[in-house]
């Protein structure tokens, strides 16, 4: 090709360019709002439920109540191992004792968002939150196995 060619179609290729690049700025931008990914809208946690999940875990020993996503939740070294989500009881435990729960009550693992699941946690059936004392068993073992992980450290709070 001779060296005339080139660059008139270096020159053709560098006024597409240009035009592209106006093109893109005079398009109108999206707003903040339009650009955001669409949340999803979760209900509150049942008072009843709430009072419930603060009775059971404020005897517990060194744990540390927060809120985790606007529900309450129990804390241990900066780990968590329970929970309120909506209208469920959320509790953390180790694999062996996850699959034993799941198979002797009919539980699920948590899944705050479809497909989203969130391994480690699951959902404790309404049934056996009138257990009383099977229900403060699991929330022990809930507990050990969050002593049992390393500590987090906090993360600095947003102003």
């Amino acid at each position: 090709m001779p060296a005339q060619k080139k660059t008139a179609a270096k020159k053709s290729t560098a006024k597409k360019s240009t035009a592209t690049k106006s093109a893109k700025k005079a398009a109108p931008k999206k707003s903040a709002a339009q650009s955001a990914r669409k949340m999803p809208v979760f209900s509150k946690a049942p008072p009843a439920l709430v009072a419930q999940f603060e009775q059971l875990t404020a005897p517990l020993p060194m744990v540390e109540p927060r809120k985790m996503f606007g529900y309450p939740a129990a804390f241990v070294n900066g780990q968590m191992f329970a929970s309120l989500f909506q209208d469920h009881f959320i509790l953390r435990l180790p694999a062996a004792e996850r699959e034993a729960f799941i198979s002797a009550h009919g539980a699920r693992v948590f899944e705050p968002m479809p497909g989203r699941p969130m391994r480690e946690y699951v959902e404790v059936p309404p049934a056996l939150l009138k257990s009383g004392r099977e229900l403060d068993n699991w929330l022990a073992k809930g507990l050990a196995y969050a002593k049992s992980l390393p500590p987090k450290a906090a993360k600095p709070r947003r102003k």
